[in-house]
């Protein structure tokens, strides 16, 4: 069985995604196939099910020409579910023209089935798209898998030494936490936990790369929504600022601490939520 995502949006928004995707594929035995931006294409391929990306920018103006080529992408292959979170005159037109039998979204003319609302944390409520081709989800127990490799090179970047890895991941937006206090916290801390090591996500870093980074730290503290999913779905014991409590799974090792605006929480705050 074969099923086409069409996947636009933020990598926040692929990310919370990921859960029913991977349900999909459990569930049906299904191969996935993913339309969406290039930039995301690394993200996706660590869900083994994906075979295939479609390189297709829901963002930029797109001409009928771009359509066609996508339309013309979708109807080679026996595609048998579609689940669309795209919107708009154009992707319903395509869909209607393609071959699909079952093509779930929240709304358009295209659609064979409408996405249920659904409570619970953002990927969660994503079990109203697979409420119509009869599948249940549990986003919570969702993980990423991560190749071999990908964990070497991760620990390869590590800095020297067997102490726990902290790894940081500031927002760098507006509001967020300072950035005297992210670069005093870790200094703070290895003077009650000298063999400390630490590390700060890079912006521009690959989201795969992100991933075995995440992955390989022993704590993730971090206002960035991307890193905060990243760090859940790798099961990594994690601080999130800033988040609101639907955006991620309620989990034991999951602290959420401050609001929108980090700017007025103290370093006695975060190192009460890691524990210190």
């Amino acid at each position: 069985m074969r099923l086409l995502v069409l996947s636009p949006g933020t990598a926040q928004q692929q990310l919370e995604r990921m859960p029913a995707i991977a349900a999909c594929a459990n569930e049906l035995g299904a191969s996935i196939q993913v339309a969406c931006s290039p930039v995301y294409r690394s993200l996706w391929t660590l869900l083994p099910s994906v075979e295939k990306i479609i390189p297709f920018d829901f963002s930029a103006s797109l001409t009928m020409a771009d359509w066609a080529n996508l339309l013309g992408s979708v109807r080679e292959p026996d595609f048998q579910v579609c689940l669309n979170f795209a919107e708009g005159r154009q992707v319903n037109l395509m869909l209607s023209m393609s071959h699909i039998p079952t093509r779930v979204s929240e709304a358009g003319f295209a659609s064979t089935a409408v996405a249920s609302q659904a409570e619970g944390w953002s990927a969660q409520r994503l079990s109203g798209f697979l409420a119509p081709i009869g599948l249940s989800l549990d986003a919570g127990a969702f993980r990423i898998s991560l190749p071999a490799e990908l964990m070497n090179s991760a620990r390869e970047r590590q800095p020297q030494g067997d102490g726990p890895l902290l790894l940081l991941q500031p927002a760098a937006t507006p509001g967020d936490w300072p950035a005297e206090r992210w670069k005093q916290l870790p200094l703070t801390i290895k003077d009650k936990l000298p063999g400390l090591r630490t590390i700060q996500l890079e912006d521009n870093s690959a989201l795969s790369e992100r991933a075995a980074q995440i992955a390989c730290a022993d704590v993730v503290l971090t206002s960035c929504a991307v890193t905060s999913l990243l760090a859940a779905f790798c099961g990594v014991p994690l601080v999130a600022l800033g988040l609101s409590d639907d955006q991620l799974p309620e989990r034991d090792v999951i602290r959420h601490l401050g609001d929108d605006d980090l700017r007025s929480l103290s370093e006695a705050d975060v190192l009460q939520a890691m524990g210190f």
